[in-house]
């Protein structure tokens, strides 16, 4: 999708939908992995599962290559979370990692719908808490502090990538451009 690509990452309830959703409206190319790549599968083989906890969450592999390989846009984000990142960090030119402070973590957890998992299951809720503490679960890269408002989330990305903070189609303003 995009001639440089990106992947938004981050433990359950850091942002990563936010952003993607400030970045779209921007007029930017984004991919909903949590959406439209992800399955319940073994994240050793990558076989699909009946079942499976938050450990098999994990994104068609093929599908993030060939949708990396497309370079019909400037640049493409693929936001959201996976078990199997491993398998296809090489395709992106920046990972950035949504961080936010425990408390910060819980209130969003908390305002979950009770038939998301990660506001009403407690196996999981310790599980997400630990990564927090150690940073198991995310891959290495940009760390952004996702706690301020989502527009000054996506101005840092976006500054950092090296790109306007709104694309042309979206109605950039001189002036818009990082300096």
């Amino acid at each position: 999708m995009g001639r440089r690509n990106y992947l938004v990452e981050g433990l359950s309830g850091t942002g990563k939908t936010t952003v993607a959703e400030e970045l779209e409206r921007r007029g930017f190319a984004v991919v909903h992995g949590d959406r439209t790549l992800a399955y319940v599968g073994d994240p050793e083989t990558g076989e699909p599962l009946a079942v499976g906890g938050h450990e098999n969450h994990l994104w068609d592999v093929a599908a993030v290559r060939a949708l990396a390989a497309d370079r019909t846009v400037p640049a493409t984000f693929f936001c959201g979370g996976s078990r199997n990142a491993a398998r296809f960090l090489d395709l992106f030119d920046v990972v950035f990692v949504l961080h936010v402070d425990l408390g910060t973590l819980h209130r969003r957890l908390d305002a979950r719908p009770d038939e998301e998992w990660g506001g009403g299951q407690p196996t999981e809720r310790a599980r997400i808490e630990r990564w927090h503490q150690t940073g198991e679960d995310v891959p290495p890269g940009v760390a952004v502090d996702s706690t301020a408002p989502v527009e000054q989330v996506v101005d840092t990305v976006l500054r950092h990538c090296g790109l306007p903070l709104r694309t042309p189609a979206a109605g950039s303003a001189p002036g818009d451009e990082p300096g």
